[in-house]
């Protein structure tokens, strides 16, 4: 796999995913459609990076708009068996330090588990969005690739933090550490979401549990019954949000233009049907459907009530635990599969992250597992991280 769409610098310690824009540097999130588009302004958190010196190696892979597994359907990739994700795997080999990419439906945290490296998917609002080509605005959230709890909070001090320039941006100040007291801490494994999983992913979920036991948390097993309802609220509102934002892109001001048009109305239909993959527009018309006049009470506005719903429910199960301790994708690996699965295949997946992207609450990828807590509780996430991953130093 090519990993880059563009190579930035040889010297450069990380990377950004292709939905980050690079002042200069061709950004397409992968598709066809956004092919030759150079921006004129770099995201906020790509020049508060370059602020502090760190110099940006390049633009890497990712899956048209983010809406497949792990990255597998750019324009822009070559075909592989094994699927990784091209951030994470950059991580994983050392090429990088560490990587920026945007989470809207898991894929980074699927990335993340399946090359052993660290993700933290920061609470809703923390990192700006300024400079992302956005697609689910309200549960899309960039975050930090790294090979530890340590490298993530390097990279979240910078970033971090209130930009005037977006308007979903908190008004805080964050102060990350990977070292509190975990003992005592009570963590919980969602049963529903084991019995999804295969074999060997349960496994990897019981270790990482009796390494926490190791240090003194608490760890037990959990019923909850939101999951499943958060997965398909969450598909509900990003393919509306999706449909919504891809309606820019019609060949007209950037990007791909159809060769062969003779009116406009035929440069949008060939434009997009050129330059939107099989996934995309799969996407667009759930979307489209969901926001229509005789679905859109049913499906779109029943989906915001029961996403307070689903928040109210975790919010009290939080109550009762510091996090919960899932898996991130149903096996330790992926193969190659085609396009016209891939919208199925990606909403059985998202099960076990969508309801971090529905609610804004923070998810952290370590040892090939998932830690998910309430609100601004990263510095617990990394914590109990850091006491396993240090179990092994």
């Amino acid at each position: 796999m090519k990993e880059y769409t563009v190579q930035l610098s040889d010297k450069g310690t990380i990377a950004v995913d292709d939905t980050i824009l690079v002042k200069g540097a061709q950004s397409t999130a992968g598709s066809r459609i956004m092919e030759g588009f150079k921006p004129l302004f770099s995201a906020e958190a790509v020049c508060r990076l370059e602020d502090k010196g760190y110099v940006i190696a390049g633009k890497t892979q990712v899956g048209e708009f983010g809406l497949d597994l792990v990255g597998e359907f750019s324009y822009y990739s070559e075909k592989e068996e094994d699927l990784k994700g091209a951030a994470a795997k950059l991580v994983s080999t050392g090429a990088v330090q560490t990587a920026l990419g945007v989470d809207m439906n898991g894929a980074t945290r699927r990335s993340a588990a399946l090359s052993g490296v660290d993700f933290l998917k920061p609470t809703y609002g923390t990192v700006s969005r300024y400079g992302i080509i956005s697609c689910a605005a309200s549960g899309e959230q960039m975050g930090v690739y790294a090979k530890d709890v340590d490298g993530v909070k390097e990279v979240m001090d910078i970033i971090a933090g209130y930009d005037e320039k977006d308007g979903t941006c908190l008004n805080k100040d964050y102060e990350y550490c990977t070292d509190l007291a975990v003992a005592g801490k009570k963590v919980g494994i969602v049963k529903e979401l084991m019995e999804k999983a295969d074999s060997e992913t349960r496994q990897r979920v019981e270790s990482f549990a009796a390494k926490l036991r190791k240090n003194g948390v608490v760890v037990e097993e959990i019923s909850c019954d939101f999951f499943d309802v958060a997965n398909t609220t969450w598909q509900i509102l990003m393919t509306a949000e999706t449909c919504n934002n891809v309606s820019r892109y019609d060949g007209v001001k950037f990007g791909h233009r159809a060769a062969e048009y003779k009116n406009i109305d035929e440069l949008y239909v060939n434009t997009r049907t050129e330059g939107f993959n099989f996934l995309t527009k799969a996407t667009i018309l759930y979307g489209s459907d969901v926001l229509s006049k005789n679905r859109y009470d049913d499906c779109y506005g029943k989906s915001l009530k029961v996403r307070r719903v689903v928040a109210e429910k975790f919010d009290e199960l939080m109550k009762s635990y510091d996090a919960v301790l899932t898996p991130v994708c149903s096996k330790t690996a992926y193969k190659a599969y085609d396009i016209s699965e891939a919208f199925e295949t990606v909403f059985k997946e998202s099960v076990f992250t969508a309801v971090a992207n529905l609610i804004g609450t923070p998810a952290l990828v370590s040892g090939g597992v998932q830690l998910m807590g309430k609100h601004f509780s990263e510095n617990v996430l990394l914590s109990l991280a850091g006491s396993v991953e240090r179990v092994g130093e």
